[in-house]
Order: structure tokens, then C-alpha cells, then sequence
């Protein structure tokens, strides 16, 4: 969300920012909320003044009733309860003008950073760099779910009968492997100085909203019926939430953290033909980063979180290469973000496995997480992404160390993991 007193002063600026997210029709909203602030701060000064002018006749009427003077006191009491009932009117109306205000503010895109490319959509991101050889085997590579059901470790027929469409049964050496990357993900973190957390899987509405925008929250979000809770998407949204309305003592940046947790999403619209199976499903299994800092370290700590990823499934042996999110395809909330993608063999092109973003204050703004620093309070900057998400990784993970006679190559570094085995047969 963006400091209502920048979009006072920089209308222009936030209708630029707006025209490079493609988001025209958010255009009339800058000018009707100048306008709304106009009216609520005029608002808010009458209502002072009659607060002002109610004390002092207040204490005049004490005068008077003290002097005996009870018909003159009697006609300030009028005066007093007059402006009362015009101070309650003004009252009702600052805060329906307040809603107003926040509900365009919510709405309103953050500026995103210089560097990020303009573009409509997720087509017009750009590649950044490649890691590791992409590799096509001169031997046919099975769709993802073939490869698991040959080895028992897939059931999506007993899933759809209990859960529907979206779910999965992982079993034997599939499931274990699934439980390997987890842990090994999550030691990963640790090693490189990030807290381990598992936070709560369901949040209230004020921390949804403050997480993510209205769209996302809708395309995304089961909420429990009955209850103020919403299942997450993400472990990031429980994890910032953990911020909520705190003030940390600047000496407590960085605060770097990696999460599991489970993840629970819509998964609204159509999909195409390559993502069935597992890929694009309602229910999952994530680790996670999140980072807490100072606005100037920020994207410090962006391309640290990035470079995290893009490490962990080179130990893996998974070639992958990192995309800037154009302007169109970068959330409300996002200042600027990178996605990593994994190689995939059978497809012979790259596919998303892991998504970077740095969110700038909007978040803390619209969760009050400040820092008190030496010259004042601000708000803190807001960071996160992806370790590691199978199963969207394991499809990554098994067509790219997949032999010829159906057999699975575990990598070194997960060995450990997987009781010793050195392959999956």
C-alpha cells in the first residue's frame, strides 16, 4: 500500500506507475482519492474545532453555574448539545470517508522498481541468466505421472475419489523422496543463517489483506466457513503476519527466516495440457524464506534470496535460469520480482519452480510493522521466496536425473536424506 501523503504529492508518478502495470481502468482512482483525502481532512478540522469550542464552553458553563448564573449556563448547555449532535454526524462521516480512502489505497498498485522490464504479461518476461547444462537424453522421457506410478509412488484415481480433482496419493520411494527435498531444503536454510520456523496454517482476514491484494486473495484463498480464518497459500503469509502491528528495535535486522508449511490454493481459471498431473494442484507442501529488513538493505537481500534457490537445485543436479517478472505480471503489492525456473527435459524448455519478491514497505504498511530506528520510526521492507515446493520440483528433480532404464539418480547432497541410496530403481 502506498503512503497516502506520496500519492498527494506525486498524482502524476502514481498514474505513470500505473500505465506500466497496464492497469488503466485504476487511473480515475488516484484523483477521487486526492479528492476523498481533501474531504476528509476538512472533515476532521470542523471536527476538531467543535471539539475545541466544546471544552471551552465547557468550562465557561462551570464558571457561570458556579457564579449562579444557571440561565445563561443553560443556554451554552444548548450550544453544547447542538454541536454534539453536529460532531456525531461528522464523526459518522470521517470514518465512512477513512473506509473510502483505504479501499482505494488497497487497491492501488505499489511503484515498482526503475530496473523492472515493461510489459503486458508473463510473456514479456525476460531471461536473466542460465545455470547449468540443459540437457536432452537421446532417450524418451515419460510425462511426470508416468514416472511416478512406474515406481508405485502415485495415486491420483484413489485422490480424486476422496478429495476431488487437485489432490494427489504420493507413496513408497515418490513420497519419501518428497519428505528428502523438504528436509534437506530446510537444512539448506539453516546452514545459511535463517531461522527455522513452522507457523500457523490458518490466518485471520486482517493478515490476508495485509499480505496480498484483493485479486490474489481471491483467486487464491479457501476460507473456513463460519470462521474469520483463511487456509494459506503460502507459508510467507503467516510468517510476515507473525510482524503484525510490532515495532522492532533496529538492532534486530535483519530477521531471516525459512518456514515450512503446508499450502492450500484455488487454483482459479484454465490450465493447459501440460500442467495435469501434479503440477498445478490444491494442496502442497513448501519451504520458504522471508526476510524483515531495513528499506536500504532490501535489494541486498533480493538478490541473496534468489541466488538461494538457484544454489540449492544446482546440488541437485537440476539446471535452472532466473526470468524478471515484467511490469504486467508483477502482483499489486510487488516492487520487483524474479522467478526461477527449472529445466525440463521432455518439454525442452524451462518451467517455474520458485518466485522471489521484494515488497518494499507494502506490506508492514499495511501490517504497522515499523522499526525504531536512531532518527524515528519507519516501515520495515518485506522480502520472500521459495526454497523448494515439490511437487512441482520433483517433476524438475526426476526428469532430469531419469536413466534409460527407468532408474532415478540421487544426487549426493540428498543421499543423506534418502537413508544412503544412491539411486531409486
Amino acid at each position: 500500500m502506498l503512503d497516502l501523503k506520496f500519492v498527494r504529492e506525486n498524482p502524476e508518478v502514481v498514474k505513470e506507475n500505473i500505465k506500466k502495470k497496464f492497469q488503466d481502468n485504476k487511473l480515475p482512482m488516484v484523483d477521487e482519492v486526492i479528492a476523498l483525502d481533501i474531504e476528509s481532512r476538512e472533515t476532521k478540522q470542523k471536527a476538531d474545532n467543535l471539539r475545541a469550542d466544546r471544552n471551552k464552553i465547557s468550562k465557561e458553563i462551570g464558571g457561570l453555574m458556579a457564579k449562579g448564573n444557571k440561565e445563561e449556563a443553560d443556554e451554552l448547555k444548548k450550544q453544547v448539545t447542538k454541536d454534539s449532535e453536529m460532531l456525531a454526524e461528522l464523526e459518522v462521516k470521517e470514518a465512512e470517508l477513512e473506509e473510502k480512502i483505504k479501499k482505494i489505497m488497497m487497491t492501488l498498485p505499489n511503484i515498482i522498481d526503475p530496473s523492472v522490464p515493461i510489459g503486458k504479461d508473463d510473456s514479456e518476461n525476460v531471461e536473466v541468466q542460465k545455470y547449468g547444462d540443459p540437457v536432452v537424453p537421446d532417450f524418451e522421457i515419460p510425462y511426470h505421472t508416468e514416472i511416478m506410478e512406474r515406481f508405485n509412488g502415485l495415486d491420483l484415481e484413489s485422490a480424486r475419489k476422496v478429495a476431488g480433482n487437485g489432490f494427489y496419493y504420493l507413496m513408497g520411494d515418490i513420497a519419501r523422496l518428497h519428505s528428502a527435498v523438504i528436509s534437506y531444503a530446510r537444512d539448506f536454510m539453516i546452514n545459511r543463517g535463517f531461522t527455522y520456523c513452522v507457523p500457523p496454517f490458518m490466518i485471520r482476514s486482517e493478515v490476508v489483506t495485509g499480505v496480498m491484494s484483493f485479486a490474489e486473495m481471491d483467486a487464491m484463498m479457501y476460507k473456513i466457513e463460519g470462521e474469520d480464518l483463511y487456509l494459506i497459500g503460502t507459508s510467507e503469509h503467516s510468517m510476515i503476519g507473525k510482524f503484525i502491528d510490532t515495532i522492532l528495535p533496529e538492532s534486530s535486522l535483519p530477521q531471516t527466516l525459512t518456514s515450512y508449511s503446508p499450502c492450500f490454493r484455488k487454483e482459479k481459471g484454465a490450465h493447459g495440457i501440460e500442467e495435469r498431473g501434479v503440477y498445478r494442484i490444491h494442496q502442497f507442501e513448501k519451504q520458504e524464506m522471508i526476510v524483515v529488513c531495513k528499506p536500504e538493505e532490501s535489494p541486498m537481500w533480493f538478490d541473496k534470496l534468489w541466488q538461494n534457490t538457484v544454489d540449492l537445485f544446482r546440488t541437485l543436479d537440476v539446471p535452472v535460469r532466473t526470468l524478471e517478472c515484467c511490469s504486467g505480471d508483477l502482483a499489486d503489492l510487488k516492487v520487483k520480482s524474479v522467478d526461477v525456473e527449472a529445466w525440463s527435459p521432455r518439454q525442452k524448455k524451462y518451467f517455474e519452480v520458485g518466485s522471489c519478491s521484494n515488497l518494499g514497505d507494502a506490506q508492514a504498511r499495511r501490517l504497522k510493522i515499523r522499526v525504531n530506528g536512531e532518527e524515528g520510526k519507519y516501515f520495515a521492507h518485506t522480502l520472500n521466496n521459495t526454497v523448494v515446493a515439490p511437487p512441482r520440483m520433483l517433476i524438475a528433480f526426476l526428469e532430469n536425473n531419469l536413466n534409460e532404464d527407468g532408474s532415478v539418480n540421487i544426487p549426493v547432497a540428498l543421499q543423506p536424506y534418502m537413508g544412503g541410496m544412491t539411486v531409486i530403481k
